[in-house]
């Protein structure tokens, strides 16, 4: 194995021979792209309405409150910002960019063909909450979420491959529906959240809730957080990038995030919902009348239909990308089969365990590509032959640890390491700064057509 930093003149593998870096006249302002899209990422439904459950009734408001503002910090300075600058200044894909830190063979396994694969987790979880939610819109029996769910997923599916471009222009407006959710739900339930008192006193409870709160909120960004890259490959300069994590990720976690455990808060200080609820929407099913609550519902379920077709979209083009020969239509039909056996079974429906993994998969990633930018002077070094040891063994260490809490609920002497996603990322940024200070690093593949000069 090579430890020489000069580019050798290896031929390079067909897609990053063609790998054409997005031109200056193709980008835009951050709250044209960046901001918007992030910020309907975390206006879904499924993000914000258990959201509380990570916290409160162990550390109370402000601890929970403050878990929020933590995990939206880290999201943006920790997952997002280096992914986002490297897109910036390569104006070239995750896939692409992935492999200074993998490999040329190694990126499209990891970041590649991975971010393809848990977009079928994702589309799992929207189906099993979307199809839930309009059970119970429609008081419909457990046949009926079957049949949904299914439907679900196949339409989205079929969506993401074929009329994806229709989708996009119908989600501009779709997250209207959950920010007015939102607001309302707060001026209904939040007055009295600062009146709120967990039931008993727990030691250690606040750092608890803080910890639980930014595992959850990291987590379910994980996968985000590394398309950052893909976000930034249409910003025009650093301050676009930065710009578009500050609206789309902090201001837009803190709003959703704050707001639902406002709301849960204060509806359990009124006594409107006992302590054992979680969820924003049971609390506002409460003070709504039966049809207003059923069109919150159904309004909520029908906002998350264009995430569903992205995650279909993202998929097929991973596939597309890392497995050239095979038909998309094939690849997709059988992830979305995958997708449907999650969601009927229920397992979509354990948010934790799926965060979970996402942060354990994609916290190393972040962190890992994180070092490899800032050893090689906060640049993009170039793609590395084969597969790189740095990146493979810091990401299989720090996806260990990311795990670690899935497995301690199987393993109970297996320890449940507190805010996990983030501990993956801090394994998968300092072994990749050791493996590759060793040289355990793969040699440089000349490409001309980078343009990452600074």
């Amino acid at each position: 194995m090579s430890t020489e930093t000069l580019p050798t003149s290896s031929p390079l593998p067909d897609y990053l021979a063609s790998a054409t870096p997005n031109p200056e006249s193709n980008r835009a302002a951050w709250y044209k792209n960046t901001a918007p899209t992030f910020a309907g990422v975390f206006l879904w439904f499924v993000f914000w309405d258990s959201i509380s459950a990570n916290g409160l009734s162990v550390g109370g408001l402000w601890a929970t409150l403050g878990g929020v503002a933590l995990g939206a910090l880290i999201c943006h300075f920790l997952f997002y910002l280096t992914p986002g600058l490297l897109g910036m200044k390569t104006g070239l894909p995750l896939y692409v960019v992935g492999t200074s830190t993998f490999g040329a063979i190694g990126g499209l396994i990891m970041p590649g063909f991975l971010m393809g694969a848990l977009q079928f987790g994702w589309l799992g979880v929207n189906a099993f909450a979307s199809a839930g939610f309009l059970q119970k819109a429609f008081d419909g029996d457990q046949n009926m979420f079957y049949v949904l769910a299914i439907g679900w997923t196949a339409l989205a599916a079929f969506v993401g491959l074929k009329g994806i471009q229709y989708v996009a222009k119908v989600a501009t407006f779709l997250p209207i529906i959950p920010l007015v959710a939102l607001i309302a739900g707060l001026g209904l339930l939040g007055g009295s959240a600062f009146s709120y008192e967990p039931p008993a006193v727990v030691e250690g409870g606040g750092l608890t809730a803080m910890f639980a709160m930014v595992g959850a909120i990291v987590g379910f960004f994980g996968t985000a957080g590394a398309a950052g890259v893909d976000f930034g490959l249409n910003s025009r300069d650093a301050r676009d990038v930065k710009m578009g994590g500050i609206v789309g990720i902090i201001i837009a976690i803190l709003f959703t995030a704050g707001i639902s455990v406002l709301v849960v808060a204060g509806a359990r200080a009124s006594g409107a919902i006992p302590e054992t609820e979680n969820l924003m929407t049971a609390a506002m099913n409460v003070k709504l009348s039966d049809g207003m609550f059923k069109a919150v519902m159904f309004g909520l379920t029908l906002a998350s239909f264009p995430g569903a077709c992205f995650s279909s979209f993202i998929a097929a083009n991973s596939f597309k990308t890392v497995m050239p020969r095979i038909n998309p239509l094939v690849s997709v039909s059988v992830g979305a089969l995958v997708s449907i056996i999650l969601a009927v079974t229920g397992v979509a429906g354990n948010l934790a365990g799926v965060f979970g993994i996402i942060g354990a998969s994609f916290g190393p990633i972040c962190g890992a590509m994180t070092a490899d930018y800032i050893l090689n002077g906060y640049r993009w070094s170039g793609p590395r032959a084969g597969f790189n040891p740095a990146g493979w063994l810091a990401w299989a260490v720090g996806f260990f640890v990311g795990v670690m809490p899935n497995l301690h609920a199987v393993a109970p002497a297996i320890p449940a390491v507190p805010a996990a996603p983030v501990a993956a990322y801090v394994v998968g940024f300092v072994l990749y700064f050791v493996f590759y200070k060793l040289g355990l690093k793969s040699s440089l593949l000349e490409m001309p057509q980078r343009i990452d000069a600074a």
